[in-house]
């Protein structure tokens, strides 16, 4: 069983294409996402649609950023304009953004075969293009990481940002505390698909919670993961789990690691 740990909603996504691809999967989302719905944030939204004429390029850190962004669109808002690009780093942000009726020639992503699917993999193809003196909004959550906006800006972009969801730790959902149970009972069974640094951190308090039995230290060394970027693995390292595999961030890829473990 491949234990999907991404925000709930992309997590039964990736279960219902999991399954549809012969691998049996369940969500245990280990990452919270909740709107950015204070007043403040809502103001920024509101002016963050009405300067997208004045931007040369819309960079969507996630699928959850574009969900956020669309949400909170203008009634009777204009088509994408043309001479602006809608940035994603991967290939389920794209998606997301040719879902809400984006063109996909006006998207710029890492190419199909970038050993990841990153910021690093990104800004070569972002590089060829003209950015001196040019505005760029970054939509985002709170936090994360600046690299490709400090890229921007040694390029002569003016790079502008916008809060449109916060991170946290996630609150389980039924089925998904009793996947996260029969995972821990059964080591040799599961798989862990791991897709953020910052979720891993909220696995160990979620333990404590709905397993207090279960020793991490002991149980650590005996799991199976997969881990979408290197840093992941890095990260899971340092945490004690020994036994982790990086694999790239699409469905393909995370198919055929899982069937070659």
């Amino acid at each position: 069983m491949l234990l999907v740990t991404r925000p709930r909603e992309q997590a039964q996504d990736w279960v219902a294409r999991l399954q549809a691809a012969g691998v049996p999967a369940h969500a245990v989302p280990l990452l919270g996402i909740a709107p950015a719905d204070t007043q403040a944030d809502h103001a920024s939204m509101r002016d963050a649609w009405t300067q997208l004429q004045a931007c040369r390029a819309v960079m969507f850190v996630s699928p959850n950023a574009v969900q956020a962004f669309f949400k909170h669109a203008t009634v009777g808002r204009p088509a994408w304009p043309e001479h602006t690009w809608a940035i994603a780093p991967g290939p389920g942000t794209a998606a997301a953004l040719v879902s809400r009726g984006i063109p996909p020639l006006q998207i710029v992503q890492p190419p199909t075969d970038a050993p990841q699917f990153d910021s690093e993999a990104l800004w070569p193809e972002l590089a060829r293009l003209a950015w001196n003196n040019q505005d760029v909004m970054v939509v985002r959550g709170e936090g994360g990481r600046d690299w490709l906006i400090q890229r921007w800006q040694q390029a002569g972009a003016r790079v502008h940002t916008v809060v449109v969801y916060r991170r946290g730790a996630p609150l389980l959902l039924k089925p998904e505390v009793q996947g996260l149970q029969w995972a821990l009972a059964h080591p040799d069974r599961a798989v862990w698909l791991w897709s953020s640094s910052e979720a891993l951190d909220h696995l160990a308090p979620l333990i404590r919670t709905h397993a207090p039995q279960v020793s991490l230290s002991a149980w650590a060394p005996q799991v199976r993961a997969l881990a979408t970027h290197a840093r992941i693995v890095e990260r899971a390292r340092t945490l004690g789990f020994a036994q982790v595999l990086a694999c790239r961030a699409d469905l393909s890829s995370v198919v055929a690691a899982y069937n070659n473990l």
